[in-house]
């Protein structure tokens, strides 16, 4: 197969790492997820990756609880799904970074442009953790400016769900699936692909993203050749 895209960055829940175990991390999923990624790359395609944290932390545990507070707890646990995704990379022989928007030397780098950049065309998968390293900003937003940042081609979105529906097709079986749509017909219609902020910047740098199923066979490389599949947002 041919690759469509030369860089791409994918965007992973929490929950995707978390597999039937609704929570942690599962040692098979994660451990599929990297084989994907291997396969990807093999192909000459250069991999960043954002994971989310929802496996560990989703919101304030309590109405109580400061949301500067929550929020940087969540942006810890997208860390551990970093480490985790990291060591299955390399037990798969594929060199990976972790990248953290708090500093961590200990266990990871310090994100920093032109060393992701660099790394990158090194062929070494790298992994954006922690966020933007700010509160009140989500996964979707940290995914939207690391594409940017490092001139992606595309987002590769791998959702539990295989495409872009106008409602829930778990709880509606009359949801409509959308083959392709504007970023602007994603606000219009508020279909929260991604959050608002994380869409806006999508919107005005012209990146594009693919929303695809990640448990169906060979969903990374098939959305990296670009077959139709999923959900094109350009």
């Amino acid at each position: 197969m041919e690759p469509k895209y030369k860089r791409v960055l994918l965007k992973i829940s929490g929950e995707a790492l978390a597999g039937e175990d609704k929570s942690g991390i599962n040692e098979e999923m994660t451990s599929k997820v990297a084989k994907e990624i291997k396969e990807v790359q093999e192909l000459g395609v250069e991999v960043a990756i954002v994971v989310g944290g929802g496996n560990f932390w989703r919101g304030r545990s309590s109405k109580d609880m400061n949301r500067e507070t929550a929020d940087y707890i969540g942006m810890l646990a997208t860390v551990m799904n970093c480490l985790a995704l990291q060591d299955a990379l390399q037990a798969e022989g594929v060199k990976a970074r972790v990248q953290t928007s708090i500093t961590m030397r200990e266990i990871a780098e310090p994100y920093i442009w032109r060393k992701a950049l660099k790394e990158l065309e090194n062929k070494d998968v790298v992994i954006f953790g922690a966020g933007i390293g700010e509160p009140h900003f989500s996964t979707d937003t940290a995914a939207a400016l690391r594409a940017v940042n490092i001139q992606a081609d595309i987002i590769l979105l791998a959702k539990n769900v295989d495409a872009v529906y106008s409602d829930d097709p778990v709880t509606n079986p009359d949801a409509v699936k959308f083959d392709r749509l504007t970023m602007r017909e994603v606000l219009d219609k508020d279909l929260k692909v991604m959050d608002l902020t994380a869409a806006t910047i999508c919107m005005e740098n012209n990146m594009k993203i693919q929303v695809f199923g990640l448990a169906e066979e060979n969903s990374m490389v098939r959305a990296v050749c670009g077959e139709n599949m999923g959900t094109l947002i350009d």
